[in-house]
């Protein structure tokens, strides 16, 4: 299951992290956000990154805590701009996803060290 939730995940935030750094019109949402336009390509890169990352049982961990870090963003720029919910409910909702999966696949989740040494290990 968390195998699967991953990789739906994944292919989701490779195709948002491509369509954002393909798509000017992304970098127009970014300015009427408050973000400059070339900010698109920070988040599409991460998205990109986070979404490869999930693909890798090893680096699941870091890639679904830097998307949920990228969602934390989303959903606070959501809420700050006041957008509708049918354009806001998919940040908060991919942001419990990416969490879950984060913490079902931390280091620690044995009480050990060497958990969390093998993460960082090629």
């Amino acid at each position: 299951m968390l195998t699967g939730l991953s990789w739906v995940l994944a292919v989701e935030f490779v195709v948002g992290g491509l369509i954002k750094l393909t798509a000017p019109s992304m970098g127009e949402r970014s300015v009427d956000w408050g973000y400059p336009s070339w900010f698109r390509l920070v988040v599409g890169a991460g998205e990109l990154v986070g979404g490869a990352l999930l693909l890798s049982p090893r680096r699941r961990f870091l890639g679904a805590g830097l998307l949920a870090v990228i969602l934390v963003g989303a959903t606070l720029t959501h809420v700050a701009n006041g957008d509708p919910l049918s354009e806001s409910v998919s940040a908060p909702l991919h942001l419990v996803l990416a969490a879950t999966v984060a913490w079902a696949t931390r280091p620690d989740r044995y009480g050990s060290a060497s958990s969390a040494a093998s993460i960082a290990a090629p």
